[in-house]
């Protein structure tokens, strides 16, 4: 379970964690299980007569299985990037993600979990002949004892191993508890030897990890790399460019450099052309048209990230004190890092550690006068559950009578099949026409949606925007063409039926469509 467990967070920087990353490792182990479960009932039959036969393929078997472990973190790197090199197309990239995390599941955890799978079998042949008792006797106790150690697993992995540990050492405690029986059975040099080796891969790993400079990063051009670290969910990059006023921060997710889950630059406001965190003021600027701060703006962030929505908002009022914020974000590593280099406030109207729909479910009733969504996974998975009819219904709960909800809905453009069905999905709750803004220079389009009252439409006259900060944004989406009106859907996604991934693949495809008739038309 310790590999398994680990096994999609070592996957996860080339290939995400999505539902299908997760089928194909659980799908691998299981076969595994099934191929090393007839391996040592037939090395049960064969040397049954032998118990010393039987107890050195035993200690072949935990050693085998061991040393592969401890080799994983090193493995996994090599092969992830021969599967999707950097160079692959982006309408490739959906169909590579699932067929290569399976090949990389494969060579990667096949052998080890096979080896580890043919244990328990030999080991109750053995028990069996020992004790004369049964084989269901035996089985049944084996079957207890690999149970309870299963949920040690599970746990362990999980909230102590890779939380505390990492990695490389959650997977060298695996190896080294798989070397331990073969000490207890008397395979002093092979266990000694794994026992010594395993500790030293597990170390150079972790300082590698540790200690990694600019130099073995892949930055951008002018990027300097500032922090980087290993979460419970993702691996964590703050990057920096510019001096000066032009200096900027941001956070990249997993081995994405050319997208950011937040930015950061010296002054809060709006942060211009390719951010879709500008189009979160809009609802600011129509509510508060001279940005002053009677009353109070009463905003929730769900996916708060390292604070880029708050900051600027923050930036748009003459008195940022008049911004009343809670920001919800499922990694605490995020936030730690916002506050060590984005400037977020360490603040109890932080909750971190928290799903966005749980900490949604816990607010009060009409307590909010925006709502923004913009939860992701690995820069470009949306969870389905956060994307949903009733997460919407739910949001316009928790929102004042003329509230407003913004929500990130990565797609190429307002056609997109993903910011169509989120869109659509959202005015079904909402009763009303969602306005959809296309980002420019951005693979982003920013929905609009007002729980009580009319919508402006970008052009009009009620879309000229008398707040001194908004006045660019309008002109941004005056434009035909960057912005569309998205209706009630009879199909809207739901709880029972959200299927996001294949919305997301159709999304990628639809994009690379696009880029070629533009290309073509240049």
């Amino acid at each position: 379970m310790t590999v398994e467990l680990a096994a999609v967070r070592l996957l996860a920087p080339w290939f995400g964690a999505s539902q299908a990353v997760w089928t194909s490792v659980i799908g691998v182990v299981l076969l595994a299980l099934a191929l090393g479960y007839a391996g040592g009932a037939r090395s049960a039959a064969v040397h049954g007569d032998s118990p010393a036969a039987l107890t050195r393929g035993l200690r072949r078997a935990l050693l085998g299985s061991a040393l592969w472990v401890a080799l994983l973190p090193w493995l996994a790197g090599p092969l992830a990037e021969l599967l999707l090199p950097r160079v692959t197309a982006l309408d490739e990239a959906p169909a590579l993600l699932t067929w290569s995390s399976l090949v990389a599941s494969l060579a990667l955890f096949l052998p080890p979990a096979s080896l580890l799978g043919s244990v328990s079998p030999v080991v109750t042949e053995l028990l069996a002949r020992r004790t004369g008792q049964s084989a269901g006797a035996v089985g049944g106790r084996v079957l207890a004892c690999s149970t309870l150690g299963s949920l040690v697993g599970v746990f362990g992995t999980t909230h102590l191993l890779i939380a505390h540990l990492g990695l490389p050492w959650t997977f060298g405690s695996a190896a080294l508890l798989l070397a331990l029986p073969v000490l207890l059975m008397g395979g002093r040099a092979a266990g000694v030897l794994v026992a010594a080796l395993v500790p030293f891969l597990a170390w150079t790993g972790q300082r590698d990890a540790a200690h990694a400079g600019p130099e073995h990063q892949t930055l951008p051009d002018g990027a300097r790399l500032l922090a980087q670290v290993e979460s419970a969910y993702q691996r964590l990059r703050v990057l920096e460019s510019g001096e000066g006023e032009d200096l900027r921060r941001w956070l990249a997710v997993n081995e994405a450099s050319d997208s950011f889950q937040s930015v950061w630059t010296p002054q809060p406001g709006l942060l211009g052309s390719g951010h879709y965190y500008d189009a979160f003021a809009l609802p600011l600027a129509w509510a508060r048209p001279d940005a002053s701060g009677s009353p109070p703006w009463h905003l929730l962030v769900l996916g708060l990230g390292a604070g880029s929505a708050v900051r600027v908002l923050e930036g748009c009022l003459e008195d940022p004190g008049a911004l009343v914020w809670r920001g919800v974000e499922l990694d605490p590593e995020v936030v730690r890092l916002g506050v060590e280099w984005f400037e977020l406030e360490p603040s109890p109207e932080v909750s971190a550690g928290l799903d966005a729909r749980v900490a949604l479910r816990l607010q009060p009733d009409a307590a909010w006068d925006q709502v923004i969504v913009d939860c992701y996974a690995n820069n470009m998975e949306v969870p389905a559950h956060l994307a949903t009819q009733e997460l919407f219904r739910e949001a316009l709960r928790v929102l004042r009578e003329d509230g407003w909800i913004s929500v990130n809905a990565g797609g190429f453009g307002t056609e997109d099949p993903v910011v169509q069905a989120v869109g659509r999905t959202l005015a079904t709750a909402l009763g009303s026409r969602v306005l959809a803004l296309e980002v420019p220079f951005s693979r982003n389009v920013a929905l609009i949606g007002r729980k009580a009252g009319a919508l402006p439409e970008p052009g009009a006259p009620e879309w000229d925007l008398v707040a001194p900060f908004a006045q660019g944004l309008a002109r941004t989406w005056a434009a035909p063409g960057t912005w569309a009106w998205l209706d009630a859907s009879p199909t809207p996604l739901t709880d029972a039926h959200a299927p996001l991934e294949h919305l997301q693949r159709a999304s990628v495809l639809a994009g690379r469509r696009r880029w070629a008739v533009g290309d073509a038309g240049r």
